[in-house]
């Protein structure tokens, strides 16, 4: 099964690692490392997926692949 592509960078404005999922409108998360940044997306994304499972909302596939692993 394929899952969500995670972006993980650095916020000079936020003093901290930004992860976010792409195909999940709003879904991102704050940490000090990028490890912790991943840890709490995950979290996130759990977070995101049941609100939507439970509000009877579509659930996106992934589909979101960053311009250098895109196939010509």
């Amino acid at each position: 099964m394929k899952d969500y592509h995670i972006n993980i960078f650095y916020s000079e404005e936020d003093e901290g690692y930004i992860a976010d999922i792409p195909d999940l409108p709003g879904c991102s998360a704050f940490g000090e490392t990028p490890e912790e940044a991943l840890q709490e997306v995950q979290i996130a994304k759990q977070a995101w997926l049941a609100a939507a499972r439970d509000a009877g909302k579509p659930i996106p596939a992934p589909r979101y692949r960053p311009v250098i692993y895109q196939a010509r």
